[in-house]
């Protein structure tokens, strides 16, 4: 048997997640499979894909119910969404500024909806809108939303119609209640920005 080499040093072992990063990292694994499985996923198959033993998840939540519950409250928080528009470079075009935006929105909305309506339609009775999210009620989330908005069109004040935070409110309400088009092809990002700054009329049109 060969002797350990004098300057061999001792392998160290990963630290371990907090509660608060395990709770975080399971939540994030369970999104997704919300969204294909709604309130039928099953613990053991958030393990599987977590890459974790099933007990670890009862360590930091208390049942099935809370986890789905603590999914539901990520996919409604605005954190995402407030840090994807703060992103954007406002040095861009007002026109390129909301097209990224609205992409960015689009995404979170369809987040929402597909984990509330996955959890839903699954019979879950806690598939809507979970109240008080990281502290922000839904008033406080499109709040803050808007004012992330507003920001992006600050730079351009002096252009706009209406003070920047009232044209933030209309685009969201816009992007929040875009009908579906059963009866012709999706608006594209740009189209839709487009007719919000200019109108529905073409540059032709007098």
């Amino acid at each position: 048997m060969m002797a350990p080499k004098e300057n061999q040093t001792p392998r160290r072992r990963a630290p371990g997640m907090s509660p608060e990063e395990r709770r975080a990292m399971i939540i994030q694994t369970t999104i997704p499979l919300i969204a294909e499985y709604g309130a039928a996923v099953t613990t053991a198959k958030v393990a599987r894909a977590a890459g974790i033993g099933e007990g670890t998840i009862f360590r930091v939540f208390a049942d099935k119910d809370e986890l789905l519950q603590a999914c539901l409250a990520e996919a409604f928080s605005p954190e995402h969404a407030v840090r994807e528009l703060g992103t954007i470079d406002i040095s861009q075009p007002l026109p390129d500024r909301l097209a990224e935006a609205a992409q960015a929105l689009q995404a979170h909305l369809a987040r929402m909806g597909a984990i509330a309506g996955s959890l839903h339609a699954s019979g879950h009775r806690g598939g809507k809108h979970p109240g008080t999210v990281r502290g922000a009620g839904r008033d406080e989330s499109t709040t803050r939303i808007r004012t992330a908005l507003a920001d992006l069109l600050e730079p351009d004040r002096a252009a706009l119609r209406r003070p920047p935070e009232q044209i933030a409110a209309l685009f969201f309400g816009l992007l929040f209640t875009q009908p579906h088009l059963e009866d012709g092809p999706e608006m594209t990002t740009q189209e839709l920005v487009d007719v919000f700054l200019h109108g529905a009329l073409t540059g032709g049109a007098k």
